[in-house]
């Protein structure tokens, strides 16, 4: 009887969440990269009832979202992270070994993974195969991904925006806002996005196209800030941010304006979240505000594909990425989210053994 070659094996770093935390940003030491010994590189046969499929990371996506995910709360639409496990995210890898027909070894895949070198996938389900193209493979994690899509949905499908029509958009240089204000920009509105830092008010009106944006730290009056720049009102509010932020916008908002509450990264890190004190103009302006996330508009997710590559190949839409190297720099590449330090998308590249490619 001839016997099964000997799988190949490969040491497997992790960065596992140390801790539930609670009532402030995350820090470096909430987690810790740990050595997780040698990894068959083959998928295990104890998985060989469910079809199963073993990756090698190579982009790892951070993302908002994920603070909440460290927090012992179950009411969200995702679950929390368990302590002293692997941190999970959106990633792309490449496949290593597989026992599910849909993925071979040397497939490019994107979707949920470990925070770490290799993650056996046992919902292969999933992932979606990245076919070869000239895109930047690392842009499936943001233009083409999960930050691009909520950018496409929640504009055309929340917002549901007219020509003409005047946007204002905070966060704006992160991974969401960026595409929005070009997305607007493309559709005819006029564009005003808010920023932390001068150098990316500059990279808004500048790179992205912006028609106008503003510092909000330096602005001593967010009210008086988006009057100053919207003397007619806002049409359209894509809500990054939330408290004072948020309390200002309605006061300017106009008449049947509508507000994309796509997340408030000032509040999630909070356990007293600051109150909106002018909620009440929902009522006279007759404002639509309404929550989304993404995954409810996977029916549109084709042909944002298709719109989003045509126009980055026809260059109407441009993207910029904040990247750090190395599954050791994870931890403070998130944190950093927090703190604004990032400019662009923020991914960490865990192998750069097809960075020279594009798919």
């Amino acid at each position: 009887m001839e016997q099964q070659q000997a799988a190949p094996m490969a040491r497997n770093r992790k960065v596992v969440l140390r801790e539930y935390i609670a009532g402030r940003p995350p820090r470096e030491d909430d987690m810790v990269l740990v050595d997780g010994g040698t990894v068959a590189l083959r998928v295990p046969e104890a998985a060989a009832p469910a079809p199963a499929v073993l990756v090698k990371n190579l982009y790892l996506s951070c993302d908002p979202y994920m603070r909440g995910r460290m927090r012992d709360f179950h009411g969200s639409y995702i679950p929390p992270f368990k302590p002293g496990s692997v941190i999970e995210g959106l990633g792309v890898a490449r496949v290593v070994d597989s026992t599910h027909p849909g993925f071979s070894a040397g497939d490019i895949v994107s979707g949920m993974t470990g925070w770490e070198e290799y993650s056996l996938i046992d919902r292969p389900e999933q992932l979606s195969k990245i076919q070869q193209s000239d895109i930047p493979l690392s842009y499936h994690l943001g233009l083409l991904g999960m930050p691009g899509f909520t950018a496409y949905a929640g504009f055309y499908e929340i917002c549901s925006p007219k020509k003409g029509e005047f946007v204002f958009v905070s966060a704006a240089s992160g991974a969401v806002g960026q595409i929005v204000g070009q997305l607007a920009k493309l559709h005819g509105c006029y564009v005003v996005g808010s920023a932390g830092t001068n150098q990316k008010v500059e990279l808004l009106k500048g790179k992205f196209g912006f028609d106008a944006a503003f510092n909000y730290k330096e602005e001593p009056d967010l009210t008086a800030a988006l009057k100053r720049y919207f003397p007619e009102g806002i049409d359209i509010y894509f809500e990054n941010v939330g408290g004072p932020m948020l309390d200002a916008v309605l006061l300017n908002m106009r008449t049947h304006g509508r507000i994309a509450v796509c997340g408030m990264v000032s509040q999630n890190a909070l356990t007293d979240p600051v109150g909106i004190h002018n909620i009440f103009c929902l009522v006279p302006k007759r404002i639509r505000m309404q929550g989304f996330i993404q995954s409810d508009h996977l029916h549109m997710f084709p042909q944002f594909v298709s719109d989003m590559a045509k126009h980055y190949r026809d260059g109407k839409i441009v993207y910029v990425e904040d990247m750090s190297i190395g599954l050791e720099n994870a931890p403070a590449a998130l944190v950093g989210l927090f703190s604004g330090k990032n400019v662009g998308k923020k991914v960490v590249c865990v192998s750069q053994e097809l960075s020279q490619f594009t798919f």
